[in-house]
């Protein structure tokens, strides 16, 4: 756990806690709100097959990062949060969306 909040730059178990919570609530709420979105969208398994998972896993990328970001303004993790977008979506040849 030493290294984990060393690497976060993160001081306090406590925080290094409520940051576990915030990712644990954002992948179960993401997941959760795929499906209506899916089904908003018109994407169900019977229409896609074998695609439908790949095509979920799509939906759920851009609203889990939104309820990353959120979830963790509501924790009072912002900034940790927002730092920790940044550099995902950079990594991920995103780096065009932010001015440094």
């Amino acid at each position: 756990m030493n290294r984990l909040k060393q690497r976060w730059g993160i001081t306090s178990n406590f925080q290094l806690v409520i940051i576990f919570i915030v990712f644990a609530i954002t992948g179960s709420a993401s997941a959760w709100l795929s499906r209506p979105f899916c089904e908003l969208l018109n994407i169900t398994k019977e229409d896609f097959g074998g695609w439908f998972t790949l095509i979920r896993l799509l939906v759920i990328f851009p609203i889990y990062q939104i309820l990353l970001v959120a979830i963790g303004t509501i924790f009072g993790q912002f900034r940790f949060f927002w730092n920790f977008e940044k550099k995902m979506l950079k990594s991920m040849g995103f780096g065009f969306l932010f001015k440094d």
